[in-house]
């Protein structure tokens, strides 16, 4: 590997990318003939296991029958899972648990990127930081190996570079090229150098100004929810008891034979049930993100916090913003920091945020985080792309859990390199970290725990190094014609359900239903617009889905991605729960409920009408585009002054379109923002000026009392069929 003394001398002495890429290529490529012949060598330990997938049930009878675990792990994000797929395929016994759902924090909420961390590179050379440079170099050595074990989740992603200062394409490609050199053979792809006119074809969005020219260079990319499951799930095939929804009260001591207090277990709930569980191990392993200083307390009321939380906020627009297969970075915002702008999913994400926060299990974005975001992208694309408010499809906050001195304040110069602490009662501690080191992370930390708490495993050493994850085994990138031949899938659906699935893909394919159309034979869709089919809900409880919001945020990422097509969904979700989970009347209210107030609160609905209640029609609104509007609401209310359910009925019914009860009542309470059942004058402005100001993309209730102006209009020459055929009403 390349050491980071000669690295960095290297940069310094070539004074140049010429010399630096050299010396970097010809040492790399010494050293990693010798030690990393093979890209990602496969653990000679377990071998892909066809062990059923026990259901919650059986796992949750397994965690109360079992006299002594070796190893219970708290927390079910991308660590505490990786931690107990390591100690299971090391051949220890091993639990695992999570209070809500598998990477229903901090683990579903990041910027989607597997990658090694340019600007952690440029801090290591710059500031002479040996751990900074040890945390890329581990890095990249876990990115290329979680390309590796679940290709169906994950691909190399080009991000590019846009230079608008002809002295900053060395100092740029210089930087760059020591990231691919630092990788050696794991590179993914070379980086390269564009031109002015090349860098606007492949990124027309780009702002002409003062472009000099652009650099490309490769990250992983992986859906990070689904990515985090599919480790769970494999520790459950490789004989994990695995139980989300199940939080620990509090933890169980005893004495050991020297006498000491140690940690010998957890008393946990079922908070499905509320029914109590005592657990007892050899081993805690406390890998709870943000909450980890919680759990500390735990064992030690008194011991300080070694965790500092930071919220990153992201934001989802419509795909139009970004090209379908290249991601841009701003490696310098207004306020130095790094903004990433990324296809994903068919949308773009934009983020992220970086500030210090409060611990919360319901973290929100705030407006103010929104509009850093939407206005250091105004920065980088064209004057023809207008960045509007309304085009926000959705907005979440994670919480990153940094380790950090207490004291400090200034979170944006905080290593994400990961501690583990071991208490005097042997509550092992992993915190810190990054996603994509989640791997080594759980190494690391199951050989502290074996040292810690004499565990005997079967293989002392990490077996996952290359281990494949649920779904990657048997996937190829062209498996989706299969599904498209043999059960008459759309193309789109089929790609989905591969990319997602891997090669569990036919099992959920299986339970898909007859369309009764020609083509395609089955896969009813759960919206319109996004592939994802009502068998997935199905399948989900097979994967311990529990509650809605498990399926609309983690096992599909509809809530991710557009909020109002996930409250579309709830319903037929919540109704397929029902079938599957034996949910009662009330228990579908409450968890229809909860989903909507999930999207509401953390999903950036609450942020939305925050803005249209500050959007005010004198400021906005020109007088005349006031009277106008006075007019049009005025032909709907009549005396009455507001419009009711049946006023849009009676227009619905006079233009011929056919809308169900529940998309009525939809349109009607996205603008009745008082919630009272009527559109008031004040909110029908309101919305008008929320429109024009594009902090709505648009309304349906606005085109529809349009379309319905044009048809009454005694001079107007169009048919009110041909206007609903051409698509001039959306709904």
């Amino acid at each position: 590997m390349t050491s980071f003394w000669s690295l960095r001398r290297t940069l310094l002495a070539a004074g140049g990318a010429a010399g630096a890429t050299y010396t970097f290529s010809t040492y790399s490529r010494s050293r990693n003939s010798k030690k990393h012949r093979a890209h990602i060598v496969t653990a000679e330990g377990p071998a892909p296991t066809t062990r059923p997938l026990p259901t919650r049930e059986e796992n949750l009878r397994v965690l109360q029958d079992t006299p002594e675990f070796d190893v219970l792990v708290i927390g079910g994000g991308a660590t505490g899972c990786g931690v107990a797929l390591d100690a299971a395929t090391r051949g220890l016994k091993t639990a695992l648990v999570e209070r809500d759902d598998w990477a229903s924090g901090t683990s579903s909420r990041s910027t989607k990127l597997i990658h090694g961390g340019v600007r952690y590179l440029q801090k290591a050379i710059m500031g002479l930081d040996k751990e900074q440079y040890n945390l890329v170099k581990e890095a990249l050595h876990e990115r290329a190996n979680l390309l590796e074990i679940a290709p169906h989740l994950s691909g190399p992603l080009p991000i590019m570079l846009p230079v608008y200062r002809w002295w900053q394409l060395p100092y740029f490609w210089a930087g760059i090229k020591a990231y691919d050199l630092v990788a050696g053979s794991q590179c993914v792809k070379s980086s390269y150098m564009l031109t002015k006119a090349r860098a606007l074809e492949l990124f027309p969005m780009l702002k002409k100004d003062r472009l000099v020219g652009a650099i490309v260079y490769y990250d992983g990319q992986h859906n990070d929810a689904r990515m985090n499951l599919a480790i769970a799930l494999s520790a459950a095939r490789h004989g994990a008891a695995v139980a989300n929804h199940m939080e620990v009260l509090s933890l169980t001591k005893t004495t050991d034979q020297s006498g000491k207090e140690v940690i010998s277990g957890a008393v946990m709930k079922d908070c499905l049930t509320g029914k109590e569980v005592k657990v007892k191990a050899k081993c805690v392993v406390n890998a709870t993100g943000p909450f980890t200083d919680g759990v500390r307390h735990m064992d030690n009321e008194k011991i300080s916090n070694i965790c500092q939380p930071s919220a990153g906020v992201h934001i989802i627009l419509p795909d139009y913003y970004s090209p379908e297969s290249m991601g841009l970075l701003d490696p310098q915002t207004s306020d130095g920091r790094v903004i990433f702008f990324l296809p994903w999913e068919g949308l773009t994400i934009a983020g992220t945020t970086d500030s210090p926060c409060d611990i919360t299990h319901s973290p929100t974005p705030t407006e103010k985080e929104i509009q850093f975001i939407l206005n250091e992208i105004k920065n980088y694309l064209s004057s023809d792309v207008s960045v509007r408010r309304g085009d926000v499809l959705a907005a979440w906050s994670g919480i990153r859990p940094l380790v950090s001195d207490p004291n400090s304040k200034n979170t944006q110069s905080i290593s994400r390199n990961h501690v583990i602490e071991v208490s005097p009662s042997h509550l092992v501690t992993i915190a810190g970290g990054k996603w994509t080191t989640y791997r080594s992370m759980a190494s690391d930390t199951v050989d502290k725990a074996i040292e810690v708490c004499g565990l005997e495993p079967r293989h002392t050493d990490c077996q996952t190094d290359g281990l494949m994850l649920e779904g990657g085994d048997a996937y190829t990138p062209t498996m989706f014609i299969r599904l498209v031949q043999d059960f008459g899938l759309e193309n789109e659906v089929a790609q989905h359900l591969a990319h997602t699935y891997g090669d569990k893909a036919f099992d959920v394919a299986k339970m898909a239903q007859m369309t009764g159309k020609r083509w395609p034979v089955v896969g009813k869709r759960l919206v319109e617009d996004f592939p994802y089919l009502e068998a997935e809900v199905k399948y989900a409880c097979r994967e311990y889905a529990c509650t809605a919001i498990d399926v609309i945020a983690r096992r599909t990422r509809l809530a991710f991605q557009n909020v109002q097509a996930a409250e579309t969904a709830l319903p037929t979700v919540v109704r397929i729960l029902a079938q599957e989970l034996g949910w009662s009347k009330q228990k579908c209210q409450d968890e229809e409920e909860a989903a909507k107030q999930f999207l509401y609160m953390e999903m950036g609905g609450k942020a939305h009408v925050d803005v249209r209640l500050q959007t005010t029609p004198d400021t906005e609104l020109p007088a005349a585009d006031i009277e106008r509007y006075k007019k049009r609401f005025d032909k709907v209310a009549g005396s009455k002054g507001f419009i009711t359910h049946m006023d849009l009925e009676n227009i619905i019914e006079n233009l011929g379109i056919d809308i169900s009860e529940d998309q009525l009542h939809d349109m009607l309470e996205e603008v009745d923002t008082n919630r009272n059942g009527q559109v008031e004058l004040d909110e029908f402005l309101q919305l008008m000026s929320s429109v024009r100001a594009g902090v709505m993309s648009s309304s349906r209730l606005e085109r529809i009392m349009k379309m319905a102006e044009i048809v009454e209009a005694p001079d107007n020459p169009m048919k009110k069929s041909e206007d609903i055929e051409e698509g001039r009403v959306w709904y």
